[in-house]
């Protein structure tokens, strides 16, 4: 049974029909396959939504893989859009990359195979949700969702509806970060008995003074489904909406994911539950800026292993242990010997658990992650198989954030099931796992 044409699907198709017809007779040869190109309708149709800084750099590893091909662009800045339309019709010499304000226009199409969702992290899921709803693949940047109860609605689409997820925990990608996984779960080390993981802390500051929303933001639009505020000076900015709750965690959930994601790569038994967890963190006392600048939390899991998570600088006397201090990073301690890996290093004692030639080899190897893990989505949604960073494990690290997040705002041990996905006999945190939006947005 064939579904109604809506009034707004009638319009797109239209709008692509007579783009067609009045499009240049001349063909480059990458559309024919020639010069090792894949032919065009080989290739896989991508949409992006969000093209701002981070989303610009996912857009280059579609750009760059010949097995993919940019036709759509959304974002709710004008001038950006222009901007990264330009880029695209520049990178494949013709005009064909069309643009949208609204992802629900882009999601209708029915020749897009798959998306990019690279927003504002507080749209991470709604886009995300119409994407796999409207029957097509998508790639996620991290975090995922601003409570568990959205990680978990999109975990249930992307099942109900056989969607291809991956999550943009790059370093997955890295070789580096992949050889000191494989070497954590050798038992090379022994028992594994601790991990230590730090990020880099948020940032404070944002002037709270109403100003003039800048001309070509919809910023009604941009605010979606968190509450209204009054526009300030820089809200909207890279520098200052990653540090509001109403956008986003934070750096405990923006940066933090990332080294969180490869301790439970590393040493995926040691998180059965429950977890018994107790952290404080610091906050701003003033400002637009209010996520946690800085935390100390410890998780002790039911498998005996103990988890210490931190925000940038690094406790002095892991410091002192590992001999380096990047800023962020993952060490797992066993009985035998420890591994310490960030975007810079991987280092191990004893020093003979790995080859100097081999990680000579690895050490450049992260400056091309995001391009490999764009890769490995674009392969995973040609063979159906589970890319790196598929959903299940996806919603799993980005709990850790929420129950790190919520118990440095409560301030009080908590204990969470990760089996249940909700605190033992805590009705108060578990009401943080939930959350309500502005109408009419919703789940």
């Amino acid at each position: 049974m064939s579904r109604p044409i809506s009034r707004r699907t009638f319009i797109h198709r239209a709008s692509a029909l007579a783009a067609l017809s009045a499009a240049p007779t001349i063909i480059p040869s990458t559309v024919l396959g020639k010069d090792g190109a894949v032919a065009a309708n080989e290739r896989i149709q991508v949409g992006c939504i969000g093209v701002g800084s981070r989303g610009t750099d996912d857009l280059r590893g579609f750009l760059n893989d010949k097995n993919a091909q940019v036709v759509a662009l959304c974002d709710v800045k004008a001038n950006v859009l222009q901007e990264k339309q330009t880029l695209v019709n520049e990178f494949y010499g013709n005009t064909g990359c069309q643009t949208y304000a609204d992802f629900r226009d882009l999601v209708v199409r029915e020749d897009i195979d798959a998306c990019l969702v690279a927003t504002c992290d507080h749209w991470h899921v709604l886009a995300a949700l119409a994407v796999v709803r409207s029957g097509k693949d998508v790639y996620m940047e991290k975090p995922m969702g601003l409570t568990l109860q959205q990680d978990q609605a999109m975990r249930r689409a992307v099942h109900y509806h056989n969607r291809i997820f991956q999550f943009g925990t790059q370093q997955r990608s890295d070789p580096k970060f992949r050889l000191a996984c494989e070497l954590a779960r050798s038992g090379k080390i022994g028992n594994i008995h601790t991990i230590n993981v730090w990020a880099p802390g948020s940032s404070a500051g944002g002037d709270p003074t109403p100003v003039p929303v800048p001309e070509g933001l919809d910023y009604d639009f941009w605010l979606g489904p968190a509450p209204f505020k009054p526009y300030t000076q820089d809200r909207c900015s890279n520098t200052l909406w990653w540090f509001i709750s109403d956008y986003a965690l934070g750096f405990i959930a923006g940066w933090g994911i990332h080294p969180l994601d490869v301790a439970l790569w590393g040493a995926p038994d040691k998180f059965k539950g429950p977890w018994r967890v107790n952290g404080k963190g610091k906050f701003p006392t003033e400002g637009v800026a209010d996520t946690a600048m800085d935390w100390d939390i410890t998780f002790t899991m039911g498998s005996g292993c103990t988890m210490r998570y931190t925000g940038n600088p690094c406790p002095p006397e892991w410091r002192e242990r590992y001999g380096d201090d990047a800023g962020h990073g993952t060490v797992f301690e066993g009985d035998e010997g420890w591994i310490y890996v960030h975007r810079g290093l991987l280092k191990t004692y004893p020093e003979n658990l790995i080859d100097p030639a081999q990680l000579v080899q690895l050490q450049d190897q992260y400056m091309n992650s995001t391009f490999l893990h764009v890769t490995n989505f674009l392969d995973a949604v040609r063979s159906r198989q589970q890319p790196l960073s598929d959903i299940d494990v996806s919603v799993l690290g980005d709990t850790i954030c929420h129950v790190s997040d919520i118990a440095i705002r409560l301030g009080r041990e908590l204990t969470f099931d990760p089996e249940k996905e909700r605190f033992l006999q805590d009705k108060e945190a578990n009401q943080r796992l939930r959350g309500t939006m502005r109408k009419p947005w919703h789940l």
